[in-house]
């Protein structure tokens, strides 16, 4: 038993309550809005070095429980981290991807359950950062402009086709093919969201337009057959050491004149090493296995060295973590039915996971960028209008 707080912890005045196994209560400033309740003695050391992973781990694991809203635990227990471990030096992790790795990834992480995912998505299951033109939209309408915004980007006309790799539960393809006439070939690792996303294409009598197959990005066609290119939410799971060879795949699938448009999370520092105390090694752990960061400088190098031209670059860093606070109050609004969907230490985990990454985002500890590039003609030419005013104009 404690018969006082270690002297690491007596003057942090941290809006926190820390209530042990036995009932003993130690609040860390005046007002605490949030309570950790420490279940496990083992825990104790961890209390004066908080690093976020360990921390995540003993939550997910059932050592510790929390009580307050999650947005407030993860903002308290950070300052509580920060104050006590600085800012940590770490090294960026390198992992080997291949086709059977990279299917096992992804497996874990999407195949987890449809109907747990359709508690907190919107209706489309857009699962990537969505598009706030004013800030005020809700969900369902900021993930319906994202679509649109991805496919003003690319020019998209009736009668092209456009290639979706990652193409998740369909929702950026049904759109392309049901407002803009394009014909979409989506591929995905994923047997739940392909299961899912046919069935939506069949009910939407889209069967013409939209073809979706299980298929790794490594095994597409190379014959420039596409129109257009866009990979959403995929390029994170490809790993830095690959990012050349997927640069490479998409400008061969793409034909000359063709626009490839990439979004997806990039890091903070240019080697791509994580951030956050640990936060990385919690999500590495836990949520994505073998996922990696490439910085906006390593993708952007990449692509060009693939020989595509990039015309476009936007950051969405704030808009990602509107997005994510959205899914974490709903998951947050509906915890009962999700703990019928999926074990309570999974539930655990996509909590930490959702709250923590807005939080993340919030504070530029990652970032996601939207990049357009063309394939360029023999002669250096290409058809992209002189200004960005299409994309803005209805």
């Amino acid at each position: 038993m404690l018969a006082q707080l270690p002297p690491a912890l007596q003057n942090l005045q941290l809006p926190l309550r820390l209530r042990l196994w036995d009932g003993h209560e130690f609040n860390l400033g005046p007002t605490p809005s949030v309570t950790i309740v420490v279940k496990d003695p083992q825990m104790v050391p961890q209390l004066t070095h908080p690093s976020l992973d360990a921390l995540g781990a003993a939550f997910v694991e059932g050592k510790l429980e929390l009580e307050g809203s999650i947005s407030d635990v993860i903002r308290v227990v950070d300052e509580w981290s920060q104050a006590l471990l600085g800012d940590l030096d770490t090294q960026p992790v390198r992992v080997v991807h291949d086709k059977e790795t990279d299917a096992k990834a992804i497996s874990y992480h999407y195949d987890l359950s449809n109907a747990f995912y359709q508690l907190w998505l919107d209706s489309d299951m857009a699962y990537s950062c969505a598009y706030f033109e004013t800030g005020s939209e809700t969900l369902e309408q900021a993930q319906q402009a994202k679509f649109r915004h991805l496919c003003r980007k690319l020019r998209l006309q009736p009668g092209d086709y456009l290639l979706d790799v990652g193409c998740g539960w369909g929702g950026l393809a049904r759109y392309a093919a049901r407002e803009f006439g394009a014909k979409v070939f989506g591929i995905t690792l994923s047997k739940e969201q392909l299961a899912l996303a046919r069935e939506r294409v069949k009910e939407e009598g889209l069967e013409d337009l939209v073809e979706l197959q299980l298929l790794d990005y490594r095994d597409l066609p190379q014959d420039g057959r596409f129109d257009k290119v866009v990979s959403v939410g995929m390029f994170e799971h490809v790993g830095h050491a690959n990012l050349a060879e997927y640069c490479k795949t998409l400008f061969g699938a793409v034909k000359e004149g063709g626009l490839v448009m990439n979004h997806g999370i990039t890091a903070k520092y240019t080697d791509g090493r994580p951030v956050g105390r640990g936060a990385g090694d919690f999500i590495e752990k836990y949520v994505f296995p073998n996922g990696e960061l490439p910085h906006l400088s390593m993708i952007s190098a990449e692509i060009s060295e693939a020989g595509l031209e990039i015309v476009d670059v936007e950051s969405l860093r704030l808009h990602y973590a509107r997005t994510l606070d959205h899914w974490s109050e709903r998951l947050e609004d509906n915890l009962e039915a999700a703990s019928k969907e999926v074990p309570q230490q999974a539930l655990r985990i996509w909590r930490l996971y959702l709250a923590g990454c807005a939080y993340a985002f919030a504070k530029g500890w990652i970032n996601l960028h939207q990049i357009l590039a063309v394939k360029t003609h023999p002669d250096g030419s290409h058809e992209l209008p002189w200004t960005r005013d299409d994309i803005y104009t209805p």
